[in-house]
């Protein structure tokens, strides 16, 4: 999979917005679509990103707030980093399932326990 910088301007020429489809003086440079399988991947990987990480950098502000152990606070941002990192590329791939659903698991599990001790510490 190419990224999606590449993909805008590489020879697919795939553009969400009229203004971008013209090049220097007016001239076309590229189409108007919104049904790019590539780019439409991509745009998916990207809202699931967002999605999953900002409540996890939430969570974490707060977890980090009760002073846990320096060790397993560590080890629960390496597991989540890594999570979305191997999600990042099942998704890109495509690899097969569950690659991608287990490491959505490990970083949900990983957010929802970094949640749990919030709780437990109010």
């Amino acid at each position: 999979m190419r990224s999606r910088h590449a993909l805008r301007f590489s020879s697919v020429s795939a553009f969400a917005n009229p203004e971008d489809t013209l090049g220097l003086f007016g001239t076309p440079k590229g189409q108007l679509t919104l049904a790019d399988p590539d780019v439409e991947r991509v745009r998916r990987n990207h809202l699931n990103d967002i999605e999953n990480i900002i409540p996890f950098v939430l969570i974490g502000i707060f977890y980090v707030a009760i002073n846990p152990n320096p060790y397993v606070a560590l080890w629960h941002f390496r597991v989540f980093f890594l999570s979305r990192i191997i999600h990042t590329i099942a998704y890109q791939t495509p690899l097969p399932q569950p690659s991608r659903a287990m490491s959505f698991l490990v970083g949900l599990v990983t957010t929802v326990s970094m949640a749990i001790q919030v709780l437990l510490a109010i």
